[in-house]
């Protein structure tokens, strides 16, 4: 294992492994690959793919490396930016929910930490799963502040990261951390309600290329069919 990692950090500079690194420490806790099985895995089968072009079309030699570096790239695409985009969106969907019962715990008069403990106890979602991670580095030695630090590295999405930036200024330099969340939660809920707008107004365009896709050929056809056979006849 040893070579194998020497050998794939010979190949790729450190930088690019890093910043592999960090998007798959990003996928979430389920991702079972870290950066060098991906590199090795990537680097392995797009050799495949292109001795396998070469030698089974007929001029393989052209079509071999425009194969091999495409494989390469939508090989990084659908296992790691793909899967990152959709986390995005579902931990910024969850983001809302999870931080008004934060709030609401806030209110009552409990500490940050002991708030965060009562959500991740009542929510059950993938923010409240990177929350729980948080809270057992503190029971462990780290302080808030670091520990939500860490979490930031392990959060794709720049919404819920700029939220635990003013969490962590806010308790810092002790500023009203309630009034902070109730910024935070007006700024999701109208950033909730101007992507469901942009969702609704692509739905216009979604159903004009689907229209130029079938309906227009299918008319085309229903007007065009009889002059053909017409023609052929």
């Amino acid at each position: 294992m040893r070579r194998k990692n020497n050998l794939i950090r010979k190949i790729y500079r450190e930088k690019d492994i890093d910043k592999i690194d960090r998007k798959i420490e990003m996928l979430g806790s389920n991702v079972k690959f870290d950066a060098i099985t991906f590199t090795n895995i990537r680097l392995i089968s797009s050799l495949i793919v292109f001795f396998v072009v070469l030698y089974t079309t007929t001029i393989g030699y052209f079509f071999a490396p425009f194969f091999t570096i495409i494989y390469y790239y939508l090989f990084e695409i659908i296992l790691i930016e793909i899967p990152l985009k959709k986390r995005i969106r579902k931990l910024d969907h969850e983001a809302l929910h999870f931080f008004e019962i934060l709030t609401l715990t806030l209110e009552s008069g409990r500490n940050l930490e002991h708030s965060l403990e009562i959500a991740v106890f009542n929510v059950e979602s993938e923010i409240s799963d990177e929350f729980k991670k948080t809270l057992f580095e503190i029971k462990f030695g780290k302080t808030l502040i670091e520990a939500l630090e860490d979490m930031k590295k392990r959060i794709p999405s720049e919404t819920i990261n700029n939220i635990i930036l003013n969490i962590t200024q806010t308790s810092v330099f002790g500023n009203s951390i309630i009034e902070t969340m109730y910024n935070q939660i007006d700024f999701l809920r109208d950033k909730q309600l101007l992507d469901i707008k942009g969702q609704i107004n692509k739905i216009p365009n979604k159903i004009s290329i689907v229209s130029v896709l079938f309906v227009v050929p299918l008319i085309l056809m229903l007007v065009l069919g009889p002059f053909f056979i017409n023609f052929i006849s």
